[in-house]
């Protein structure tokens, strides 16, 4: 027994030799097995982007009160302002069209239209935005602009489209039938309506939609956008600066003398004024005779083009290469820092 005891080390001896001998062998054979099955778990932290980048570009924007404030543009952003603009939380929409133009009843309900024929509208203040089926088009059939008549909205874009909706966007039909010519903007004082679009073009309506009668106009350049202060004073403007003034309902126009070459996108009859905004920061403004029109910026050193002008309380948003505010003078760029 001692000789065998001898022979591995010596009893007790013996046995911690041989365990520490084999620890190193212990330790390694513990890392392999970590390594090969023990996976640790990585911590992803999610960034979410900023509702509004400085790549965004933004073509609609409509303010159906002080607070409420929606605006509609590329890759099918809808962002929203609860504040008059100074916050904004961008909504969901499982759209990558371009987004041209957005109405609202109210801060509940609106609709927005885009490129493919798109027409998007919600009940519930954008939480959920559901697309509307509207008449098949062989064309590409943008659509530009949605105006709210009473309960009534109207689509325009390319090919002649006019569509009007009766059930708050749910639901469209083609009100003229498809032509090659472009519809910008609609505009309607009670049952009193106007079209303009393409190469100068510019149709009336007596009965709310229902018939379009053209009207010659003095200019065959594309007009842009229309609006009216009452049934018989309005003003639409278009491409190179072209302004053009109505005192009969819209039966006759009268060019005025070009303040500017840069492009007018939009006009608002915004009490007591007239106010359009267009190309490299440009505005026009003018009394109610719409008479004696001045040219001047949307703000000092803004160079952006605008497509769309909205007021709310004392603020106004315009939509374009950036959204913005303009309040008291002062411009705000959403997602920069104050002009």
């Amino acid at each position: 027994m001692l000789r065998r005891l001898r022979k591995y080390g010596g009893g007790a001896r013996g046995v911690v030799t041989l365990m520490t001998s084999s620890a190193p062998l212990v330790i390694v054979g513990g890392l392999l097995y970590a390594g090969l099955f023990v996976k640790a778990e990585a911590v992803v932290q999610k960034v979410e982007p900023p509702a509004i980048e400085r790549r965004d570009a933004f073509y609609g924007v409509a303010a159906p009160d002080e607070r409420t404030v929606w605006a509609v543009g590329a890759g099918g952003k809808i962002v929203r302002s609860e504040d008059g603009g100074d916050s904004w939380v961008r909504q969901s929409l499982n759209i990558d069209a371009n987004l041209q133009g957005i109405a609202a009843w109210d801060d509940k309900t609106a609709v927005a239209v885009g490129n493919g024929g798109v027409v998007v509208a919600t009940s519930d203040g954008g939480a959920t935005w559901t697309r509307a089926e509207i008449p098949g088009s062989n064309n590409p059939n943008k659509l530009f602009r949605v105006r709210i008549a009473g309960d009534s909205a109207w689509a325009v874009g390319e090919f002649g489209a006019l569509l009007r909706s009766t059930d708050r966007g749910a639901t469209w039909t083609r009100v003229l039938p498809e032509e090659d010519r472009a519809w910008n903007d609609i505009a309607f004082v009670g049952d009193a309506g106007w079209l303009v679009g393409e190469f100068g073009a510019l149709t009336k309506s007596t009965d709310g939609g229902a018939t379009w009668n053209p009207v010659e106009m003095p200019n065959k350049v594309s007009l842009m956008s229309v609006a009216f202060r009452d049934a018989r004073n309005g003003v639409a403007v278009g491409l190179a600066g072209t302004l053009l003034v109505t005192s009969d309902g819209g039966d006759s126009w009268k060019q005025v003398p070009a303040l500017t070459r840069e492009h007018f996108y939009s006009v608002v009859w915004d009490e007591g004024r007239w106010l359009a905004v267009g190309d490299k920061g440009v505005m026009a403004s003018a009394d109610a005779a719409a008479a004696q029109w001045q040219l001047g910026r949307v703000a000092e050193g803004d160079v952006s083009w605008r497509t769309q002008v909205a007021r709310a309380g004392s603020r106004y948003f315009l939509a374009g290469s950036n959204l913005a505010v303009l309040d008291d003078g002062a411009l705000r760029v959403a997602g920069r820092s104050r002009m």
